[in-house]
């Protein structure tokens, strides 16, 4: 089996109840879609966690922010969020975050971080067939959005697995997903984690709970 995991966002413990899910059960292959950073306050925790366990890493839109020195075009809480972690983020992180993919394909695997007409900043919230029609692969992962999803196809399967550390929709637990190639099927998992201590984390740093409460619901902030 492969494990992917999407949109971390700084939130270290949801990336360690998640890891730790995947080293029980016993999945060895693990690929990240994107956005370590962004939103939460343990970002150093989280990429340094990556590069020790020799994750492949697609930069996703908040990650680009971070290199780029750029803000995101149409979020303030976002914004907020990335001044913080532009502030705090090491260089050794930076270097990290640069090695990061635009995308990955193999002779099975497709995967962005958005769409595939936009890699960065394409939300797929729903896909039909047509869409894979001119893109090779058997299997196709894109995050961004937050939510899970999975759509199969006649010959080809689409996979959203959610967030690690933002879910939006509607559930708190950290969602990733599993690949099961030997009998063609994708699985969500859920794994409980300490959102407590991102909280506090997060508090301790300056942040009002506006910042935070939201993972307690499993939906964006400000919702």
């Amino acid at each position: 089996m492969i494990a992917i995991i999407s949109d971390v966002h700084g939130n270290y413990p949801a990336l360690c109840a998640v890891m730790g899910d995947i080293d029980e059960l016993g999945v060895k292959e693990v690929y990240s879609l994107g956005d370590l950073c962004g939103y939460y306050s343990m970002v150093n925790e989280v990429i340094e966690l990556i590069e020790k366990r020799n994750i492949i890493n697609i930069i996703g839109n908040h990650d680009h922010y971070i290199i780029s020195n750029t803000e995101c075009p149409r979020s303030r809480s976002a914004n907020v969020c990335l001044g913080f972690q532009k502030n705090i983020i090491s260089q050794q992180s930076i270097n990290i975050i640069k090695k990061s993919k635009k995308k990955f394909s193999n002779h099975m695997l497709n995967m962005v971080h958005g769409g595939w007409r936009d890699n960065l900043d394409e939300y797929l919230y729903d896909v039909n067939e047509d869409y894979f029609v001119n893109l090779k692969g058997r299997y196709f992962f894109s995050g961004h959005t937050h939510v899970p999803l999975i759509n199969y196809f006649n010959t080809k399967t689409y996979c959203n697995p959610g967030s690690v550390g933002q879910p939006r929709d509607g559930d708190w637990r950290a969602s990733y997903a599993l690949l099961d190639e030997q009998n063609n099927r994708v699985i969500i998992r859920r794994v409980n984690y300490d959102v407590d201590q991102i909280a506090a984390n997060m508090k301790n740093n300056g942040f009002d709970e506006y910042y935070f409460k939201n993972l307690y619901k499993g939906i964006r902030i400000g919702s």
